[in-house]
């Protein structure tokens, strides 16, 4: 089992990469780009980030982070 840690800094920055479910090559598609466009509005609604940096390909998206300067949780 897993034991993730985050390590609790104000507006900190965090790198990720999303994989799609057994590697399919869904994301550069059109339909793929709408709703990943769409999901990150959604999520930015709701817990407010910047998106510094970000790769999309095919089968993975890789991205750069950081929350609001006074978002420690």
């Amino acid at each position: 089992m897993s034991d993730y840690r985050r390590y609790f800094v104000p507006g900190g920055t965090f790198f990720l990469t999303v994989v799609t479910y057994k590697r399919r090559p869904i994301l550069t598609t059109e339909h793929g780009r709408v709703q990943l466009r769409r999901s990150i509005e959604s999520v930015r609604n709701r817990h407010p980030f910047c998106l510094v940096a970000n790769v999309l390909l095919p089968d993975h998206w890789h991205l750069l982070m950081q929350l609001p300067p006074g978002d420690v949780r």
